[in-house]
């Protein structure tokens, strides 16, 4: 549900290619993007179609050959330092990909306190704020065990957690429920929405779920490098 605000992220003109062998694939050509402060959007189509390096890009991951990537005030991210994009991605962007990568050797509330740690928060601020997130995603019994004693549900709602501990604006998802089954998923996907609705949260998700999808203010494919809206 879009609240109005002005643009949290455009794209202008971004074209990315790869090489594979002696072929060039071009992934994105020239493509344009305008996501405002609180809108939803669901990147859909094929595997293989450059879902992920959009997203990638978006998030400051991966550099676009040309042109550029704005957020907020500011038209070009990828002109800072890498220190400065690094710092920039920590305080405003926030990622869950289909894996969870936590870490099996630490406890969910510390694995969820990491990026507090990062921005040198005081330790027991930092797992004070980790366990108010793990409690919000349902997890409060959850917060000294270990990832691998976790349901997959309950390492991507930890994983969901982490992404939401710095307060970023914009959330960015890559299949979040691809390896869960229909109930975990679901569950997950009421709690991704509820990030926009009760938060006013940016959300920018790929996936292959045509339900999850449906929920998104905006449905978005890449065809030909470009980007299209489906609705």
């Amino acid at each position: 549900m879009s609240n109005g605000f002005g643009t949290a992220v455009s794209l202008k003109k971004i074209s990315k290619t790869f090489k594979a062998g002696d072929e060039k694939v071009n992934i994105l050509n020239k493509a344009n993007l305008e996501i405002k402060e609180g809108e939803t959007f669901a990147i859909t189509g094929e595997s293989g179609t450059g879902k992920s390096t959009l997203l990638h890009i978006i998030g400051t991951l991966l550099k676009p050959d040309s042109g550029e990537v704005g957020y907020f005030e500011n038209p070009n991210i990828y002109d800072l330092s890498d220190a400065k994009l690094s710092e920039f991605r920590n305080y405003n962007i926030g990622f869950v990909f289909q894996f969870h990568y936590l870490l099996n050797e630490f406890s969910c509330i510390e694995n969820v306190a990491m990026p507090l740690y990062i921005r040198n928060e005081p330790k027991s601020k930092a797992l004070k704020t980790a366990k108010d997130y793990l409690c919000e995603m349902g997890l409060e019994n959850r917060l000294y065990f270990k990832p691998y004693m976790l349901s997959g549900g309950e390492q991507q709602r930890t994983a969901v957690a982490r992404a939401l501990v710095c307060s970023p604006k914009v959330i960015l998802m890559d299949e979040p429920t691809g390896n869960l089954d229909t109930g975990h998923a679901e569950r997950l996907h009421d709690i991704i929405i509820n990030l926009n609705k009760k938060y006013g949260k940016t959300l920018v998700i790929v996936t292959h779920d045509k339900g999850f999808s449906d929920m998104m203010d905006h449905k978005i494919r890449i065809t030909s490098g470009i980007i299209e809206y489906i609705n």
